[in-house]
């Protein structure tokens, strides 16, 4: 995983939309939303009929370079599906920023689909975004997570991780907060990003920022997105606040005027190395967040 500290390779995903790639308007429209991350679906957002013109169309969309800053990435149909073999092949010769798998349960199955992309001709660019989104998975996250230096994120599938255990959607999500802690630990562990799941009511702007907010303090990297209209919201609370930088820079300035002291403080906190980690990341992503939007 890029060290933090190193903002010129370091890609924000504070917000990542899917987009069905059966919609030429989407497309089209994708290339003009401020989002950090596009996921072009061939997967649930896409008729059955319509799969192969999808597939062609999401790959041309990849390989088109029309969509500026924003990481792109392609979702194939899941392991097992008559879709699968050809949407990966597909995807791999196009070369996005990443491939974006639903419903991969165990460390072989990262092997399997990382041979398979290389074999294709997948370039060395073209990382794996594996979806957790199964009890299985849940349960063997840790071992799914080291399973290739090719794979670079978990993404969570919570909607099919809700019907999987029987839960229920509800404020605060804690049906699911077990599931979702066990996913950023092996994240974390493994060094690779974790991006929450979707919220589902458009329309409850106050519910989603809500989740948002919970998604950040938990220590996710950013939310997938179903709504153009939720990217603001998601890019705003996915970034470092002015007083979190403020402070940031604070503790730095204290740490560097205080080495060799003994004992370093700022405003009448004792700080330590830690302390300084965290701070150096969190300006670490706001310099490159200022970047994209510069």
């Amino acid at each position: 995983m890029t060290e933090l500290s190193d903002t010129s390779s370091f890609t924000p995903l504070r917000s990542v939309l899917y987009m069905p790639s059966s919609n030429e308007r989407a497309l089209e429209k994708a290339k003009t939303i401020g989002c950090d991350g596009l996921i072009l679906d061939l997967e649930d957002a896409v008729a059955p009929d319509a799969k192969p013109a999808a597939r062609e169309a999401a790959c041309a969309a990849a390989a088109s370079g029309e969509y500026g800053r924003r990481t792109v990435t392609i979702r194939v149909n899941g392991i097992g599906t008559q879709w699968h073999d050809a949407d990966l092949a597909a995807a791999s010769q196009a070369g996005p920023a990443a491939i974006v798998v639903p419903k991969v349960n165990s460390a072989a199955e990262v092997a399997q689909l990382v041979a398979a992309m290389e074999a294709a001709g997948a370039p060395d660019h073209t990382t794996l975004w594996a979806m957790v989104e199964t009890p299985v998975a849940i349960l063997d996250a840790l071992s799914i997570a080291r399973a290739s230096q090719r794979l670079s994120a978990f993404v969570l599938g919570t909607n099919d991780l809700v019907k999987e255990l029987y839960a229920e959607h509800v404020p605060g999500r804690a049906p699911i907060l077990p599931s979702l802690h066990t996913v950023l630990l092996a994240g974390r562990a493994a060094g690779i990003a974790v991006i929450d799941g979707v919220y589902n009511n458009v329309k409850d702007n106050d519910g989603f920022l809500a989740e948002c907010e919970q998604g950040r303090q938990m220590g996710f990297d950013g939310k997938t997105l179903i709504h153009p209209g939720q990217v603001d919201g998601a890019n705003a609370a996915f970034a470092p606040s002015e007083q979190a930088v403020t402070d940031a820079r604070g503790i730095l300035a204290a740490w560097e005027e205080g080495r060799g002291s003994g004992v370093v403080t700022y405003n009448g906190r004792m700080v330590e190395n830690l302390h300084v980690e965290s701070a150096t990341r969190t300006l670490s992503i706001h310099d490159a967040i200022a970047g994209l939007e510069g």
